[in-house]
């Protein structure tokens, strides 16, 4: 795969080169977004501007860097072209341009706003993010960074939305301690700018209410899996005369060692007790383990807010299916970045790493990269390429 990869980014580093027009220029560099975060630092004694800092910061963890001291390490070897594209600013007594240390870019992470440099990446993916020829599906997912655990035992959580075609997370926010993902719901999309028509997907927490009734204000759409924190929602569904229904879908599907059925049921109901509801949906799954021969079957209902006339039953188990993208992101993040293992934990560092980490996961699926570990190896050779992925070059 390292050299499918390759393959993949190179053009899309020429493209940048040949046509910057491919972005248009009304629309805010990583420079520009990275500036609408406030600096903590009183302006007293600053030596380095924070938008240098954080694009350079960015650069470091898109060359393959997991831990503060790597980002430092990147900085400390990053050549003169690289320093003077971000604005790195020149020593008035040397002929030379004044680096940021791994102290600096440690205590400035430490006390970054964290929700700002979230929307300010969010924004800056989004702009990049090509409008779907159908529906646009986003997942929302919470992940913990376990390695981080604060004081009395606390691990941050991070509340996600993940646009399903391109992998590219437009938004972020920390759970915290006194509440959870049900109340960092419509926070978290309140960032996103733009929901029309968009099909929020979750999983069965996330089935509440307030939610759909958010999302239909929002004049987005959502699919939401019933379980039983709807009790009298689910026992609605389940009595509905599904074997009277036709089959109108049927995916079959390998991996993770299993072998997979999907059969999918969809009919209308206008009695649905869920806002804004218009039809029911009904999964049954027939896994069979490869290993062992095991086969289980489970059956998952669900209602939407989508009309037969706006999605068909194969867009409706496309949705579903793609909804685990997200858990595809997490993979990434623990398996090619370490994010458990790091036990980074000062402040808002993990929070900021994280961002870091979704940035140069965007940045690399916007290129065109199918495996990450090998746009990672990619950049590392060359350190002017994290600048032309982030449009820096």
């Amino acid at each position: 795969m390292p050299a499918d990869t390759s393959s993949l980014i190179s053009p899309a580093l020429d493209q940048l080169r040949e046509h910057p027009e491919v972005v248009s220029e009304e629309v805010p560099g990583l420079l520009e977004r990275l500036a609408e975060v406030p600096d903590p630092r009183d302006s007293r004694g600053v030596r380095h501007h924070l938008a240098v800092v954080l694009a350079l910061t960015a650069c470091a963890v898109l060359a393959g860097a997991t831990s503060l001291l790597a980002v430092g390490e990147w900085i400390a070897d990053a050549p003169p072209r690289v320093l003077e594209r971000v604005g790195a600013r020149t020593d008035p007594l040397q002929p030379r341009r004044v680096l940021p240390s791994e102290t600096t870019v440690r205590r400035l992470l430490g006390r970054i706003d964290a929700d700002a440099l979230d929307r300010a990446v969010g924004h800056w993916l989004a702009d990049r993010c090509p409008k779907p020829a159908g529906l646009r599906g986003l997942a929302v997912d919470g992940k913990s960074l376990r390695g981080a655990a604060r004081a009395k035992g606390r691990k941050i959580h991070l509340l996600a939305a993940l646009d399903h075609t391109t992998g590219l997370v437009l938004a972020q926010l920390d759970v915290g301690e006194r509440t959870n993902e049900i109340t960092c719901f419509q926070p978290m999309l309140d960032s996103v700018a733009d929901l029309t028509g968009t099909v929020v997907t979750s999983d069965a927490m996330h089935t509440q209410h307030e939610h759909a009734a958010y999302l239909l204000a929002r004049a987005a759409h959502y699919i939401a899996i019933v379980k039983g924190n709807q009790k009298k929602l689910r026992r609605q569904l389940k009595s509905l005369p599904w074997k009277d229904i036709p089959l109108q879908g049927r995916t079959r599907g390998i991996g993770h060692g299993r072998s997979e059925i999907r059969r999918i049921k969809v009919a209308t109901v206008n009695s649905l007790r869920f806002p804004g509801a218009r039809q029911a949906v009904q999964i049954k799954r027939r896994r069979t383990d490869r290993k062992t021969g095991r086969t289980t079957i489970k059956t998952v209902y669900a209602v939407t807010s989508l009309t037969a006339e706006q999605a068909t039953p194969a867009e409706f188990a496309q949705l579903v299916r793609d909804h685990w993208k997200i858990e595809a992101l997490h993979h990434v993040r623990d398996t090619t970045f370490a994010e458990d293992a790091s036990q980074v934990r000062t402040g808002n560092t993990p929070r900021a790493m994280a961002t870091w980490r979704n940035l140069a996961i965007g940045a690399l699926r916007t290129a065109g990269a199918k495996n990450i570990a090998a746009g990672l190896r990619h950049n590392a050779r060359n350190p002017h390429r994290p600048l032309m992925l982030l449009g820096l070059g």
